[in-house]
């Protein structure tokens, strides 16, 4: 698997990042279209890079000045059939599946804190189908509940901005993070109050034994550990830029149930309800911060020494 570099250049950089791109051993493809950027002026620069590198070139264009007066845009092809590409390939040390390219990291993080319309809406439409999952002690419906739920990119943000010192980052996931669920949990409030003025809910729905649906508000150990699962997968796909989907849904299995229950333990008045809610949420979260954190700095520190031997440890060739 190869990364694409689309690098537009200012004319003064175009003999460094030239030199740096047609001597990199792990580059191939290195194109130069001279003038053709209009704005800022300069010339195109494309190459085809063994993504295992991908990280260690953004660090050396970043020194060379170009995030700063030029553009990078990085790009995965579909597919690279050619003899060069598997050569590359074979010589980059450790597998491009476990590649790690932060910029990338930081962006996904970036976008995770940011408060659209839409994951704000998604939220609410989780956290109301996790509370009719508690009224029908449904199963299926939590794990609808779950898959709806939006919150695993803000939630990992928080652990990315930690491992990034980016404290800005840190604050502004944290704040999504905290309002969302407020917002979320105040919406559907309402809508249980609703629901009990039209008679369809009342506590006894809420309060009644549950088989299938009891663990959302009875915190234990393994809540934490849930937690801590949840939050090393995320940190892991992020890190990866693996397929975030399934992931998402395990971490709403931590949070959007609990927000479910909360909001109809709130609705009834039942302080069982609202407080067992209450610790599961925070356990689970504080589960997942941990794990993110340990995770994102394992990958930040030893993950190179250990791709780079990937070889060797499990017996994978590229």
């Amino acid at each position: 698997m190869l990364a694409h570099f689309r690098l537009t250049v200012p004319g003064h950089l175009v003999p460094d990042v030239q030199r740096l791109l047609t001597e990199h051993d792990h580059v191939t493809n290195v194109t130069v279209q001279p003038g053709a950027v209009l704005k800022p002026p300069g010339d195109l620069l494309e190459a085809d890079v063994a993504r295992e590198s991908a990280g260690l070139l953004m660090t050396e264009l970043h020194d060379l000045g170009l995030d700063r007066h030029g553009g990078i845009v990085i790009s995965t092809p579909t597919g690279t059939p050619f003899h060069a590409a598997d050569e590359l390939e074979r010589i980059a040390p450790g597998h491009p599946d476990d590649a790690v390219i932060w910029d990338a990291v930081e962006d996904a993080a970036e976008a995770g804190a940011v408060p659209t319309l839409s994951y704000h809406l998604f939220l609410v439409l989780a956290v109301a189908l996790a509370a009719i999952a508690v009224l029908t002690d449904s199963a299926v419906l939590v794990v609808g509940a779950m898959v709806v739920g939006p919150e695993f990119g803000a939630i990992t943000a928080v652990s990315a901005g930690i491992v990034l010192g980016r404290a800005g980052l840190v604050w502004r996931s944290t704040r999504l993070v905290l309002f969302s669920f407020a917002f979320a949990v105040l919406a559907v409030v309402v809508l249980a109050l609703l629901g009990v003025l039209l008679g369809i809910v009342d506590s006894d729905l809420v309060t009644r034994p549950r088989p299938n649906t009891g663990f959302i508000f009875n915190p234990d150990h393994w809540s934490f550990v849930v937690g801590v699962l949840a939050g090393a997968a995320g940190a892991l796909a992020v890190a990866l830029q693996r397929a975030a989907t399934m992931v998402g849904v395990f971490i709403s299995v931590t949070t959007v149930p609990a927000l479910g229950n909360l909001a109809l333990g709130i609705a009834v008045l039942d302080p069982d309800e609202i407080v067992g809610s209450l610790a599961q949420l925070g356990l689970n979260v504080a589960g997942m911060l941990v794990a993110g954190v340990g995770v994102l700095l394992l990958v930040r520190t030893a993950w190179p020494w250990l791709a780079a031997r990937t070889e060797r440890i499990f017996g994978v060739t590229t």
